[in-house]
């Protein structure tokens, strides 16, 4: 009895061994483990990353060539273009992706010698060999047209988008907008104090830009006109300025006064008062997304342009963005024709929305 009771104590005992060495193993092996998926993990992390790399580059490269890539003929070299300031945002947004998807065309903006930048100065550097293609927020004149072919050349405009043409004045003065002939009555000078619009016993001081250097033509587009440029002669009370920003600063000390411009650019400003437009004094349309941003709230959140209603056509005062071609057979011709297909692609179209435009695709 005794020696069966020490044979199973002992059993019990070699028993109790064996699970610990077991045991003591399996952790041994974890620890071991774990040691190594420590050392190779970060091996395996940047192996994993080097091999997904490619494909995802390759994705993204394919995105961007399904957009702007598929565009054929792009000429190689360094091209100079100029022009409408209402373009900047264009420049600023959609140029460097062009520049990303297509490094072979170099875009260089330059900027008058003399004068200010604008749709008119821009179209005469073109005419004047300064330019390889021209950025205008207004179409050709017939005087434009006319020098192209003296030259021995042509000008030809590819429409890309659409922008809204704002009137301001100055912040103190009250009224509820204007009506397209009303407009264009103050500038011809049929119209020259604001009582006769039912605003104050003030005179009118109309601001504008020189036609022939202008960043936009108010009558050229506008459903009421007959889109005669000779509509665009201004009577002698019009006191004339070089930009929107020089025409902004007057406008905020002058009492009686008024300008406009490119919606995209006067509708983020706090220092004057923009004024709803319509084809008729009962239905006026403002140029910015309502409810109007309160002046004491303007400089930190800025009015928003009313896109629905410009691409909708409510919003009476519009104006065409457009390229200008020097159409010479050489490698101007090609630059532009290839960056006006550019901003029609697409992605190009989107990113004029993006930059505060209307697509015209």
């Amino acid at each position: 009895m005794d020696n069966t009771r020490k044979r199973i104590v002992i059993q019990g005992d070699m028993a109790l061994l064996i699970r610990g060495l077991i045991i003591g193993k399996v952790l041994t092996l974890v620890v071991i483990g774990g040691v190594f998926w420590w050392l190779v993990r970060p091996r395996l992390l940047i192996t994993n990353n080097i091999n997904s790399s490619p494909s995802q580059n390759t994705n993204t490269t394919s995105s961007t060539k399904l957009a702007f890539g598929t565009t054929a003929d792009i000429p190689v070299g360094s091209f100079k273009y100029g022009g409408s300031t209402a373009w900047a945002p264009i420049r600023q947004l959609i140029d460097s992706q062009i520049q990303n998807a297509h490094p072979e065309l170099q875009l260089n903006y330059v900027k008058p010698t003399n004068g200010s930048p604008g749709s008119g100065s821009g179209i005469r550097m073109l005419l004047d060999g300064q330019l390889d293609f021209a950025q205008s927020s207004r179409p050709l004149t017939v005087e434009e047209s006319t020098t192209a072919k003296e030259r021995g050349f042509t000008l030809d405009q590819r429409q890309v988008g659409i922008d809204g043409i704002a009137v301001v004045v100055n912040p103190s003065l009250t009224l509820p907008g204007l009506t397209i002939d009303q407009l264009q009555q103050i500038y011809h000078g049929e119209i020259t104090n604001w009582k006769q619009v039912d605003g104050p016993d003030l005179p009118i001081t109309p601001f504008a830009q020189r036609p022939e250097d202008a960043d936009t033509l108010m009558f050229v587009n506008n459903k009421s006109s007959n889109k005669d440029l000779k509509n665009q002669a201004f009577s002698s009370n019009v006191q004339y300025v070089h930009s929107t920003t020089q025409a902004v600063r007057r406008l905020s000390k002058t009492p009686g006064g008024l300008y406009y411009a490119s919606a995209r650019t006067l509708v983020p400003q706090c220092s004057v008062r923009l004024l709803p437009l319509g084809q008729t004094p009962t239905k006026f349309i403002p140029p910015y997304r309502e409810p109007k941003v309160p002046t004491e709230e303007c400089l930190h959140k800025r009015n928003q342009l009313n896109t629905e209603a410009i691409k909708n056509g409510s919003y009476p005062l519009t104006t065409n963005l457009f390229v200008i071609i020097k159409h010479n057979n050489s490698r101007e011709q090609r630059a532009g024709v290839a960056y006006a297909k550019l901003l029609l692609t697409e992605q190009g179209q989107e990113a004029i929305e993006q930059a505060g435009f209307i697509k015209v695709r």
